[in-house]
């Protein structure tokens, strides 16, 4: 793409509503050659989190690039809502895009327009009841799984859980349960070879022919085999099962009445199966390790399951009396967005916050630092679902909150994860109470997702009206 972009007025609103210069600043502690891929590597968030008080927009060096992290909401707003000056792109997707393919999530912006056409159906809201439907099947069938006092890991039982949910309806009946176990298997190991090639300075580390390599490898090998061996089943079927799959493999686009190849149907997979399965899992262990330290947040969840569900488990009808679970999956996304880093780059010249940039200039983005930041959050530590009442969220500067991204690159599948982790959280507060193992100690794993991992609890069942704190007899 040639030219030069639109260049926007060169300020921004304080708090007080003045327009005042945005300000640029460098990241401290860059080494030669190296950069930052050292904090970045070791200690990420805590890095990443100390950059605003740098400035508006900071430098920082990957390896030897120079890249440019918007810390101020109205500057990561003019990033996502300019998709076409501001392109997925960078070291992050870069490397990303090899080992996933050309889906939804990794594709330039002129893909992703016919992309987004293609897929869009497999999302309209009148499919939503249908998925979940699924959902609630196999959050009751992980549910029943449980026992009194028996220890869990309760992150392993959420992303078995999101797989099975995010397998189901990609795949419907098209998919055997050793395939669902290969899924299962392959998905953590593809997302932790992932985050290892996205934050490798040079690159040289993946190469060699090490275990953990060879695994990553072989997981990658098995996942694609999965999904190619589905896609041709389906194909060959011709059967409309109401599935992601079925939708994509029928999809026309009314312009140009192309669609879809088996490659092609393979990228958007492997996207939906890892934005399906690693997000929801991570967003839902990090709600319920809250509720456990945080009691009268997890009274006010049990007392609206009590009276909205009275003992039963919830249904897709549901979902609109159950706000308070809402706001707490929404407080829990503003602590642990999964998408914790996400890069774009310039594909003109351009300016962003007084600085040129030139075409190629990799631009990051962090949900994760918007989420914690002072200035746009009061007491931002403090675990408060209540911040999403209609008549505090209106404060809530645009930009500040963007865990789905903004714009025509918003998530698609955004509504069926708020849905997920909506029926799952309320229908684990009807059964059950969670409460960690003693000694247990959990610390952010930025990784693909941001995961809290291992995350060992002990159920105790609850019943209808017992109340926080009371269990059955």
């Amino acid at each position: 793409m040639a030219g030069t972009a639109r260049i926007r007025p060169s300020t921004r609103l304080s708090t007080t509503g003045m327009a005042v210069p945005p300000t640029k600043g460098n990241a401290p502690g860059r080494l030669p050659v190296l950069g930052h891929a050292i904090p970045l590597r070791r200690r990420p968030l805590e890095f990443l989190a100390a950059l605003p008080a740098h400035g508006d927009l900071v430098e920082i060096r990957l390896g030897p690039q120079r890249a440019y992290l918007a810390c101020h909401p109205e500057l990561v707003r003019q990033v996502l809502l300019d998709p076409r000056t501001y392109d997925k792109g960078g070291p992050l997707f870069d490397k990303v895009r090899p080992l996933v393919g050309n889906g939804l999530f990794t594709s330039a912006w002129a893909e992703h327009r016919l992309q987004r056409r293609l897929v869009q159906p497999a999302f309209h809201s009148s499919r939503t009841a249908s998925y979940a439907a699924v959902m609630c099947e196999e959050i009751e069938s992980m549910l029943d799984s449980w026992e009194e006092g028996r220890d869990i890991d309760l992150g392993a039982a959420l992303h078995a859980l999101t797989v099975r949910v995010t397998t189901r309806t990609l795949f419907s009946t098209t998919i055997g349960g050793r395939a669902v176990a290969d899924v299962q298997h392959c998905l953590p190991v593809i997302l932790r070879g992932i985050y290892r090639r996205m934050t490798s300075p040079v690159g040289l580390l993946e190469r060699l022919p090490t275990p953990e390599n060879r695994r990553f490898e072989e997981a990658r090998r098995r996942l694609r085999a999965v999904i190619d061996e589905t896609i041709q089943g389906c194909r060959r079927s011709g059967a409309e099962n109401g599935d992601l799959l079925s939708i994509l493999v029928g999809a026309r686009d009314e312009e140009s009445g192309e669609g879809f190849t088996d490659e092609d149907i393979r990228d958007q997979v492997m996207t939906l199966l890892i934005a399906g399965t690693e997000t929801t899992a991570s967003v839902l262990a990090w709600a319920l390790h809250l509720l456990s330290r945080h009691p009268e947040v997890e009274k006010q969840l049990h007392d609206e399951a009590d009276r909205i569900l009275a003992g039963r488990l919830p249904a897709f009808a549901d979902l609109p009396a159950l706000d308070y679970a809402r706001r707490a999956v929404t407080e829990t996304l503003r602590l642990y967005p999964p998408a914790w880093l996400l890069s774009r780059t310039a594909t003109v010249r351009t300016e962003l916050a007084g600085e040129q940039l030139k075409p190629g200039a990799i631009v990051l983005y962090s949900p994760y630092v918007l989420g914690r930041n002072p200035d746009l959050f009061p007491d931002p530590g403090r675990f408060d679902p209540d911040r999403w009442l209609p008549e505090r969220a209106a404060s809530v500067p645009h930009g500040a909150m963007v865990p789905f991204g903004a714009g025509s690159r918003k998530c698609i599948g955004d509504a069926f994860g708020l849905a997920e982790a909506t029926l799952a959280l309320a229908a684990i507060s009807t059964r059950w109470q969670l409460r960690p193992v003693p000694g247990t100690t959990i610390r952010p794993k930025p990784e693909a997702a941001l995961g809290t991992g291992p995350l060992c609890m002990l159920p105790q069942p609850r019943r209808f009206g017992a109340g926080a704190g009371r269990t059955n007899p």
